[in-house]
């Protein structure tokens, strides 16, 4: 390594236990929301929800840095979250978002919701080609989203977190056998 920051930063990672938990726990706690900031309401709402369950709910309304755009920065946060929720209704950036990470998040689930009476945008069955990209599911409005948000959203993204896992420890122990 050229810089001894980085050799050092490098370093702690391989050999720091604590270092190590810490990056996993943030995998299991870490929920990504996408969505319209105009629907900044709905998009506080489920962040609100998801802290009151033990989640970090992570809400992207801030400047990114200076040394990776928007796209990336959103990827970075994608591969360490538990789960993506994605609200499809008047996307914006979503339709973006998901195009760029959901191919290869083969380890986490992202969730599409929208309102009832939204239309998913056109391409978005095209997400459906990927196992970890989860049934859309429907809600009527804000106070129905919220009340049927641990059996309809948090249940079935741990399930197929859980299931994810899994599939991945199975493939890999018959990939050495």
């Amino acid at each position: 390594m050229d810089n001894l920051e980085i050799a050092q930063f490098i370093y702690m990672l391989l050999t720091n236990a604590k270092l190590r938990d810490t990056i996993s726990m943030i995998s299991r706690k870490a929920v990504l929301i996408l969505g319209n900031f105009a629907r900044l309401d709905i998009l506080n709402d489920i962040r609100s929800i998801l802290r009151d369950r033990g989640y970090c709910p992570i809400l992207f309304d801030f400047s990114e840095p200076k040394e990776r755009n928007t796209t990336e920065v959103v990827s970075i946060l994608a591969r360490l979250s538990r789960f993506i929720i994605a609200d499809i209704s008047e996307p914006r950036c979503v339709p973006h978002e998901l195009a760029w990470n959901v191919p290869q998040l083969h380890s986490v689930p992202v969730l599409p919701i929208i309102e009832d009476d939204g239309r998913p945008y056109f391409m978005a069955r095209d997400l459906d080609a990927y196992p970890w990209f989860m049934k859309l599911y429907r809600y009527r409005d804000s106070a129905s989203l919220l009340s049927e948000f641990d059996s309809q959203i948090i249940q079935p993204a741990e399930e197929k977190a859980q299931s994810l896992i899994s599939d991945r420890i199975e493939r890999e122990a018959s990939d050495w056998k």
